[in-house]
């Protein structure tokens, strides 16, 4: 069985290579081996080349900055294994975690698996452990309510990153998303076909503005939107 890991990239000098290193290290069931490919989508600043000096990964380049959703749609196309999961190029999400996120699949338990941040993570406004980026906090809070409305379904963390397949899910599905608004497209895709989706709760360190992150509430506004809309098209 392989694993294939794809890594959307745009402008993440600053990480890349340490993320690749991190990916590369885990430890898997000696039954499953991995693949690493980094989606690069244009990016302005080193990021492919710090890249590619990394042995043993596919790289893939975008000649134009199309956003995430396209550069997971190359990852996909470009991907041969039986698992699949996507891995964002910063060090929110701490790759140690894909061997927990994978178990449930190669158990054969799921088909679908989310890493979930807010399962078990209360919102905190004051004090030492205050919850960082409150508004981020509580509008994934409200996309997912939005999702469980619409889908009736109860996962707990729409947004997360880190999103496993079985390649035969992908297979039944047409991504036509190219920017964050892949996120809610592929999860109400994947309710509206009946697949359970399974949650494994995991940690994040959350970047602020300053170090580089990039979704906004433009895109809240555009996922709300795309929920909606494939609650009545494919």
């Amino acid at each position: 069985m392989k694993l294939s890991i794809i890594i959307p990239v745009y402008n993440e000098e600053a990480t890349i290579a340490k993320l690749i290193d991190k990916v590369g290290a885990i430890n898997l069931p000696k039954s499953v081996r991995k693949e690493i490919i980094v989606v690069d989508d244009a990016s302005i600043d080193s990021s492919s080349e710090k890249a590619s000096k990394v042995k043993g990964i596919k790289l893939k380049r975008h000649k134009k900055n199309l956003g995430k959703g396209a550069a997971v749609k190359t990852g996909i196309e470009a991907s041969t294994g039986e698992i699949i999961i996507i891995q964002d190029a910063d060090l929110e999400y701490d790759p140690n975690d894909i061997p927990r996120l994978v178990k449930p699949i190669i158990d054969g338990k799921a088909k679908v698996v989310y890493g979930s941040r807010l399962k078990n993570y209360p919102l905190k406004l004051f004090g030492k452990n205050k919850t960082p980026l409150i508004t981020h906090f509580i509008g994934n809070k409200f996309l997912t309510f939005i999702t469980n409305m619409l889908y009736g379904d109860d996962v707990t963390d729409m947004e997360t990153c880190y999103k496993v397949f079985k390649k035969e899910v992908l297979d039944e599905i047409e991504i036509n998303s190219k920017g964050f608004e892949f996120e809610p497209e592929i999860t109400a895709k994947i309710l509206k076909k009946g697949y359970e989706i399974y949650e494994v709760s995991i940690k994040v360190k959350p970047r602020g503005y300053d170090e580089g992150k990039k979704i906004t509430w433009k895109d809240g506004f555009a996922a709300v939107w795309t929920l909606l809309k494939y609650r009545f098209v494919d």
